[in-house]
C-alpha cells in the first residue's frame, strides 16, 4: 500500500452525483475507492477536483496543474463522455486532451487509473446511436493507457455495468449501488488488499417487463431527463456553472460508513 496521496480529476461520475444529493453531500466511487485505501495505509490524505458538467478540455485545463500541484502519487482520471453524447464530437481533440492529463500524471512519477465507458444503447435505448462513439472512445483509451503505462478499468465487456439498477434514473449517473461498484472494480484493477473480481457479478434476474411499460418507461426518460438536458445545451448552460471541487485539499479519510458491491 504506497499511496498516501490521492487525487481524483473528472466530472460528476467522480464528484459522485447520484450518490446522496446537494443537501446532504455527494459520496461517490471516488470517496469510496479512498476510504478503501485508508483502512489499510491511515496516513492517507484524498482530494477530489472533479466538477459536475465539465468537458475533457475543461478538465484538463482546471484540475491538471491543481492536482500535480498536490503530489499525487495515485490519481484517477474518469473524462470523456460529456464530450461524446454532445453533438459535434471530436473524438481526436477530446482524446488529446485525455491523453495529455494521463502523460502529465505518470510523468510526474503517480500511478494513474483510467477507465472506459460501458455501452450506452444498453442503458439509454434511444441513445443507442452513440454505441459506435463509445466503442472508439473506448479503443482509444485503452491505446493511451498502454502508451502511458496508466492503470485501465476496463468495464465495457462486463454485463453488470448496464444493469438498471446501477444507474439513477437519469440514466447518467450510478446509483450507490454503481458506484459502489465502480470502487470495487478500481480497487481490484489496483490488486488492493481484499479486492477480487466480485465487482462484475450479475445481480439476481429482473422479472420481465412487458413491451408497452418499457416504451412508456423511454418516452418519460425522455421527457424528463433528454429533453431539460437539451434545452441546457442550446441555452449555452451546464450543471456545472459557478460550482467548484467538493474536496480541493488533501485531506485525512474516515474510513466509517463503508459500504460493500
Amino acid at each position: 500500500m504506497p499511496y498516501q496521496r490521492y487525487v481524483a480529476v473528472g466530472d460528476s461520475q467522480t464528484e459522485g452525483l447520484g450518490d446522496g444529493t446537494d443537501a446532504t453531500g455527494h459520496r461517490g466511487w471516488a470517496d469510496s475507492l479512498a476510504e478503501t485505501l485508508a483502512a489499510h495505509q491511515p496516513d492517507l490524505r484524498y482530494a477530489n477536483l472533479a466538477v459536475r458538467g465539465r468537458l475533457t478540455a475543461q478538465i484538463r485545463a482546471g484540475q491538471t496543474e491543481a492536482a500535480l500541484a498536490l503530489n499525487p502519487d495515485l490519481v484517477t482520471v474518469m473524462a470523456g463522455m460529456n464530450d461524446l453524447v454532445r453533438p459535434g464530437f471530436d473524438p481526436t481533440a477530446v482524446a488529446t486532451d485525455l491523453e495529455a492529463m494521463l502523460e502529465a500524471f505518470t510523468a510526474s512519477g503517480a500511478t494513474v487509473v483510467t477507465f472506459t465507458f460501458p455501452d450506452v444503447a444498453k442503458i439509454a435505448p434511444l441513445v443507442r446511436h452513440l454505441r459506435p462513439k463509445v466503442l472508439d472512445f473506448n479503443d482509444r483509451i485503452r491505446a493511451m493507457a498502454g502508451r502511458h503505462d496508466a492503470i485501465l478499468v476496463d468495464t465495457f465487456h462486463h454485463p453488470v455495468t448496464t444493469d438498471p439498477r446501477l444507474w439513477s434514473d437519469d440514466r447518467i449517473h450510478a446509483t450507490p449501488l454503481g458506484h459502489a461498484r465502480i470502487a470495487a472494480a478500481a480497487a481490484h484493477t489496483l490488486k488492493l488488499p481484499g479486492a477480487d473480481a466480485s465487482w462484475a457479478d450479475p445481480l439476481p434476474p429482473l422479472p420481465p417487463v412487458p413491451i408497452w411499460r418499457r416504451l412508456s418507461t423511454e418516452l418519460v426518460w425522455a421527457g424528463t431527463f433528454l429533453g431539460p438536458w437539451l434545452l441546457r445545451r442550446l441555452r449555452g448552460r451546464s450543471s456545472g456553472d459557478g460550482r467548484t471541487a467538493k474536496r480541493p485539499r488533501l485531506e485525512p479519510v474516515a474510513t466509517t460508513g463503508g459500504r460493500t458491491p
